[in-house]
């Protein structure tokens, strides 16, 4: 009898479907002679919606941040199952592909008209994306909510709580987060004004170049029901992709203003928040 085969994970991969507002961007691989999605396997250790934004990037040569999750994609790749992650894409900056140069992998990268992009699209699984992809939401910004990474132990603190930093950990998870917040294009910062809160998001405004807004309105000590909702009320209805960095005892009325229920946030988690004029379209959790 032959000893038992440990079972095979998946095969898993992300990518994005861009849409304009006449077009979605697609690609032809002349390995499979199909159209498709941009899209591509994660590396070690990457986040799903990290690998969906550099594959965009490698495959198309278009900078995108990501909007609302769609269905991922389940099929067979060999002896194993395949799990493409999905979400809208919406591009940041130049969208044009005619200086893109092709190569082996990508031999033609086009924005399709949408009226010809489903008889485009090789596979009906990506034409089931598209239909939802076109269904649901996709004009969204995110608004990322973080609890600061692990801190320095408050027993052992004999200074004012506020000035209580990261631990290493925390800084070097504090540094993990800068390209999955930049998955979601963020250009506004807000933190508590505590230390730990600020040194959270400090990584990605440096590598970021956007401001690092702090307040005592999120802080453990003064924050209040009426301060986070005007905090809450002032980015869900703003212009831009932006983040909240708090504190677990706060966290609660942040959530409780955007409608969230979620399990409570461990140190360094984050939900995305997906809205469109002040409505929630979606969140995530990561």
């Amino acid at each position: 009898m032959s000893p038992p085969t440990r079972p095979i994970g998946d095969v898993l991969a992300a990518g994005a479907v861009v849409i304009r507002k006449d077009a979605v961007l697609l690609v032809h691989r002349p390995r499979y002679g199909d159209w498709s999605f941009p899209k591509g396997k994660l590396d070690r250790g990457e986040p799903a919606p990290v690998a969906a934004v550099r594959e965009v990037g490698e495959e198309t040569g278009v900078r995108v941040r990501l909007g609302t999750p769609l269905r991922p994609q389940r099929y067979p790749n060999g002896n194993r199952i395949k799990t493409v992650s999905y979400w809208h894409g919406r591009v940041v900056g130049d969208e044009s592909v005619e200086d893109y140069i092709v190569n082996d992998e990508i031999d033609q990268v086009a924005w399709v008209p949408l009226r010809k992009a489903k008889r485009r699209l090789s596979y009906t699984f990506d034409q089931d994306t598209l239909d939802e992809a076109l269904a649901t939401e996709w004009r969204t910004r995110a608004l990322v909510v973080v609890r600061h990474a692990n801190a320095r132990d408050r027993k052992s603190w004999r200074k004012d709580d506020r000035l209580r930093p990261l631990l290493a950990e925390g800084k070097r998870d504090a540094a993990k987060l800068v390209p999955l917040l930049a998955a979601y294009g963020l250009t506004r910062l807000v933190t508590s004004s505590s230390v730990r809160c600020a040194q959270t998001l400090a990584p990605y405004a440096e590598a970021s170049g956007w401001p690092l807004q702090e307040t005592d309105a999120l802080s453990q000590e003064d924050a209040t029901a009426e301060s986070v909702l005007e905090i809450v009320d002032d980015l869900v209805h703003g212009n831009e992709c932006a983040a909240i960095c708090t504190h677990r005892p706060v966290l609660p009325t942040v959530l409780d203003a955007l409608e969230v229920v979620t399990e409570k946030l461990a140190p360094g988690e984050l939900v995305v928040v997906h809205h469109r004029k002040g409505k929630i379209a979606a969140f995530e959790r990561y």
